[in-house]
């Protein structure tokens, strides 16, 4: 067994998001404002309607959300989902699952962006609190994120936005080595894998063929407490 052969097809990853009903200070209900910094990260609408806002140095989009749209951006796209109406989402993450597993910063206000031991503080939800406790924090978060988020979009001019990047990079580079390691992997390994498999077959040879196999994996816990609503994870 190589070490792609429990990767869902081209290392990606998925989840099943019911996202938040809680209203933010705008009034709209939803999720936490983040960004990605090397994931690209994409959208399956299930069921129900709303909203995916946008931001990047193109500017602020809003794109509609309902039963079969595929909405999905590259990193460096803040983003906040807006639950219009019972909003339910596959999500599809590149490198086997990375934006749940470190590679994602809440648009926090500047001063919590500081070092990673503040960020965390801000952040990080209890494991172990009982749900009530998590809903809170997880819904604290969310509206601090939320004050940074509406300082970006109100800010004139690029320097708020390029201060974010700059900020967001500094709090994940100590973790670029075990993110480099998930890739390698990963997707590189799928990649690597596939590449041999066409040489292969050029030379009309075909060994994988026989090695052949069916996978399936149910979720491995239901309505965690994620950055955009409730999630079903499909990790190990």
């Amino acid at each position: 067994m190589t070490a792609y052969d429990d990767e869902l097809p081209g290392g990606v990853a998925i989840s099943r998001l019911s996202v938040y009903d809680w209203p933010a200070g705008d009034g709209e209900c939803g999720g936490t404002p983040h960004m990605h910094l090397a994931c690209s990260e994409a959208y399956v609408v299930t069921a129900g309607h709303g909203v995916v806002q946008t931001l990047t140095a193109s500017g602020f989009e809003a794109t509609p959300l309902r039963p079969g749209t595929v909405a999905w951006f590259t990193p460096g796209t803040i983003h906040r989902l807006v639950n219009q109406d019972d909003l339910r989402i596959t999500v599809l993450m590149q490198n086997s699952g990375l934006p749940e597993a470190g590679d994602a910063v809440l648009t926090l206000p500047p001063e919590y962006l500081s070092d990673p031991e503040t960020y965390a503080r801000a952040t990080t939800i209890p494991a172990d609190a009982p749900e009530e406790e998590r809903a809170r924090v997880a819904r604290v978060r969310r509206d601090l994120a939320m004050e940074g988020y509406r300082a970006l979009r109100e800010a004139e001019g690029p320097e708020a936005l390029a201060a974010f990047h700059a900020a967001a990079a500094a709090l994940v580079r100590p973790r670029i080595a075990e993110w480099r390691e998930r890739w390698r992997q990963g997707a590189e390994a799928v990649a690597v894998a596939t590449g041999l498999q066409l040489d292969w077959l050029e030379e009309g040879r075909f060994p994988h063929l026989a090695d052949a196999a069916v996978r399936s994996r149910q979720p491995s816990a239901h309505g965690k407490f994620g950055m955009c609503g409730r999630l079903d994870v499909y990790t190990d």
